[in-house]
């Protein structure tokens, strides 16, 4: 057992008659990166959380670095050197970079905060991990993305021998992921133990020493990422194996529904210009902040474009707000789901229907209840969706299954040109299948489709054609068998010019 930082034997957990954790035996050896992987509502971060202190388990053991523990308290379980980065970020907007880097200790032991030492110490934080963030400026301010870089700064600033990554890559580019992971390899040289939960399996691939597939609560699989495919733990997950996670691509028409001419606005994108054909699939790929979301926004009457045209159906329109976007056949399944997509407490069926409740409306603007539920229950067997009942609010669905509710939404519409950006972001391996057969599907039913990605195979294995975005340009257009993952880089890196 002195090789192990963290072992687990028949730990359970449950929250009033739902068996979160059934039997989950786990053991990790220090030193490792060891994947943890598992469907959403397997029970991985419920696990993690018995492990940070923030759920007391019911029963079973806890071995932490050859000492049996019983965490009832986050603080706990920090003092056994063990640090937490959830999928959900725990930063506080209003507070500078620094401020939440060292948030536990702004004074570092004294009753004043120099401002001069706590910018210093968070600049060296983040400069040692790559991250080219200024201290000073408000986490508010920042992208997503670049929160979620502070959220690993403020963890990896603590002395912790045992961290614990929650999707940590989920909303960062192929470069920082890069940066993420050489700093990780850096961490386990110095002897600190990674648990790495990921619905990206190539990465798990690519960092794991170790891995533990979870399904339903309990331990399926202990696979060597060194032997085992990906059909093993997609087996382990789903209990079964899918043969190919993308579907074949249909043959687009030859109509353009959508023209973009010299696309531009102050602030970033340049003279940007594509297009799509009626029944394609058109990636949109680059770095984070090289301009594919503002696309996004502008085409949606979100952001103002200062300049160019879009061409609609053949005829130029103008998109002042969303309402004009909705009204020419353009929908929107935005990056942040939670944050812009869906109203987390509301029901389901209501959600389904925000986009067009003019649908579901008498000419006096009441709402017809039966028409909703009858729409919303087609709706639900139309995409699978895994639900009790259409009145539970949105926020009681996976991930995987509140995207496929945000696209019903739009299926709701008459719009027939669709935006996803990011449409899997943490959503694990089965229902990105089934959210890939939903785009293959509609894309056969004539919908033009614009798919923006950070996960390069998504990207490539999807579209028709991919844009590539850098610094605000589009960088270029690849076609066939020029899509490829280092096609896809070369053009995304910004190149710097030589002095």
């Amino acid at each position: 057992m002195a090789d192990y930082a963290i072992v687990t034997e028949n730990v359970k957990k449950s929250f009033g008659g739902v068996h979160a954790l059934k039997n989950i035996n786990l053991r990790v050896k220090k030193g490792d990166i060891h994947a943890i992987v598992g469907e959403n509502g397997a029970g991985k971060s419920t696990l993690m959380k018995v492990l940070a202190g923030i759920h007391t388990k019911d029963s079973g053991k806890v071995t932490v670095n050859g000492k049996e523990v019983h965490f009832t308290s986050p603080k706990q379980s920090k003092e056994n050197k063990i640090g937490i980065i959830y999928q959900e970020l725990a930063l506080a907007p209003d507070l500078t970079v620094a401020e939440n880097i060292f948030l536990d200790d702004l004074g570092f032991g004294k009753m004043t905060v120099n401002r001069g030492l706590l910018n210093k110490k968070a600049s060296r934080v983040l400069k040692n991990l790559g991250f080219n963030i200024d201290p000073e400026v408000k986490v508010g301010t920042l992208s997503v993305a670049y929160q979620q870089m502070v959220e690993i700064a403020k963890s990896l600033a603590k002395d912790v021998n045992i961290l614990i990554l929650d999707e940590p890559s989920a909303v960062l580019s192929e470069r920082e992921i890069d940066i993420l992971f050489s700093q990780l390899k850096l961490l386990q040289g110095k002897g600190v133990t990674i648990l790495y939960i990921s619905h990206r399996l190539e990465e798990i691939f690519r960092i794991g020493n170790a891995i533990t597939v979870i399904k339903d609560g309990e331990t399926t699989k202990e696979l060597d990422p060194k032997v085992c495919t990906e059909d093993d733990i997609i087996e382990g997950m789903v209990g079964r194996s899918f043969e190919n996670l993308y579907p074949e691509k249909n043959i687009p028409q030859e109509a353009l529904i959508l023209k973009v001419e010299n696309m531009y606005t102050k602030k970033l994108l340049r003279d940007i210009s594509f297009h799509i054909r009626k029944g394609e699939v058109v990636g949109l790929a680059g770095l984070v902040g090289s301009g594919r979301t503002e696309i996004a926004r502008c085409l949606f009457g979100i952001d103002k474009m200062d300049g160019g045209k879009i061409i609609k159906d053949g005829k130029e329109i103008v998109v002042r707000h969303p309402a004009e976007a909705m009204s020419h056949g353009i929908g929107l399944v935005p990056e942040s789901r939670k944050e812009q997509g869906a109203i987390l407490s509301r029901p389901i069926r209501e959600n389904m229907h925000l986009a067009n409740l003019s649908n579901i409306s008498n000419r006096f603007g009441i709402l017809r209840s039966k028409i909703e539920k009858n729409i919303g229950n087609q709706l639900k067997e139309k995409l699978k969706i895994k639900l009790n009942s259409i009145e539970d609010p949105i926020a009681s669905l996976s991930g995987g299954n509140q995207q496929k509710v945000v696209i019903a939404k739009w299926l709701n519409t008459d719009c027939d040109l669709l935006i996803l950006d990011e449409p899997t972001r943490g959503v694990d391996v089965g229902a990105k299948v089934e959210i890939y057969n939903i785009i293959s599907d509609l894309a056969r039913k004539g919908y033009a489709i614009l798919v923006i990605s950070s996960e390069m195979p998504e990207v490539i294995s999807l579209s028709h054609r991919v844009y590539v975005m850098s610094e605000g340009n589009l960088a270029c257009e690849l076609v066939g068998d020029e899509i490829t993952e280092e096609s896809v880089m070369r053009y995304a890196i910004p190149k710097r010019e030589s002095a």
